[in-house]
C-alpha cells in the first residue's frame, strides 16, 4: 500500500455514534475525492463498516483501533484482524499509549498482533512512546528502542508498516516536545529502522501528541516527520482537514 505524504491519520478513540459517525466520514468525504496525500480515519468498531461504505468512492483508507492476536476462537468481546478487514478496514492502530498503560498491553502482545494484522492484510500503525516520568530520567530513548525491538516481529519488510511516535505525556495535555526534539526523536526512529528492518528507512513515522491545526504545519515540515497521527482534532471535520492540508495534502 503506497502512503504519500503528508500522511494524517484520525484516531476517534471511543466516539461517535452512528449518525456522528457518519456526519463526520461524509463531510471529509466531500473534501477528499482526490488525494495528494494520504488521510485515514479510525472510527470504533460499531462503525468501521458504515464508514468504510460512506467513504467508499473517495481514496480516505478507513482502520481499526486494536485487533486481537488471533483470527478466531473463544474470546468474548474482542475483534480479530480478519473481522476488521471484512467490515472494510485496511488498517489497524497497535500498541496505543492507551493500551499499553490502560490495558497493560505488553511488547510480546503487540507483536502477535502485529503478525496477526498483516496476516489479514492490514497495514500496521505501531505506536510506541515514552512516559513522563521516563521523559524526565532520560530514558525516552532506551524506552524507544526496546518498544520497537519488543514489538516488531522479526523477519518483516517495511511494507505494511507505520511507526507512530507518541510520547505518553503529551496525549490529550495540550503539551508537545519541542521541533528540535521531534526532529531528532523521528531521526534517531529514522536509523533504528534502518538497521531493524531491509529498507527500514522508507518506513513513514508519524508525529502524534496534542496535534492541532496551530502546531501541525510546523510539525510536518520537519525533517523525518512524514504526517501526523490526530487525536481529538480528528473529531471535527473542519480541524482534521485543515491539518491535512497543512502538511501540504489537497
Amino acid at each position: 500500500m503506497r502512503l504519500d505524504r503528508p500522511v494524517v491519520f484520525g484516531n476517534w478513540k471511543m466516539n461517535g455514534l452512528r449518525a456522528e459517525g457518519l456526519a463526520l466520514a461524509g463531510a471529509l468525504a466531500e473534501r477528499a475525492v482526490r488525494l495528494t496525500g494520504t488521510l485515514g480515519i479510525f472510527p470504533p468498531f460499531t462503525l468501521i463498516h458504515a464508514v468504510a461504505q460512506r467513504v467508499k468512492d473517495t481514496a480516505i483508507l478507513v482502520g481499526g483501533q486494536d485487533c486481537h492476536e488471533r483470527a478466531s476462537g473463544a474470546f468474548t468481546g474482542c475483534v480479530s484482524a480478519p473481522m476488521l478487514a471484512d467490515a472494510g478496514a485496511k488498517a489497524v492502530i497497535l500498541g496505543h499509549s492507551e493500551r499499553r498503560h490502560g490495558f497493560g498491553e505488553t511488547d510480546a502482545l503487540i507483536r502477535a498482533k502485529f503478525r496477526a494484522a498483516r496476516a489479514a492484510g492490514l497495514l500496521v500503525v505501531l505506536c510506541i512512546g515514552e512516559t513522563e516520568a521516563e521523559y524526565l530520567a532520560g530514558e525516552r530513548r532506551s524506552r524507544l528502542v526496546a518498544q520497537l525491538a519488543g514489538s516488531l516481529p522479526e523477519g518483516i519488510g517495511p511494507e505494511g508498516l507505520v511507526v507512530a511516535y507518541e510520547p505518553v505525556w503529551a496525549i490529550g495535555t495540550g503539551r508537545t516536545p519541542s521541533s528540535d526534539e521531534i526532529r531528532a526523536i523521528h531521526g534517531e526512529l529514522r536509523a533504528l529502522l534502518a538497521k531493524r528492518i531491509v529498507g527500514g528507512e522508507a518506513v513513514p513515522l508519524l508525529y502524534g501528541g496534542s496535534v492541532k491545526p496551530e502546531n501541525a504545519a510546523e510539525i510536518m515540515a520537519l525533517s523525518d516527520v512524514d504526517g501526523v497521527l490526530v487525536g481529538g482534532a480528528s473529531l471535527d471535520a473542519r480541524s482534521f482537514w485543515s491539518i491535512y492540508r497543512a502538511g501540504g495534502g489537497a
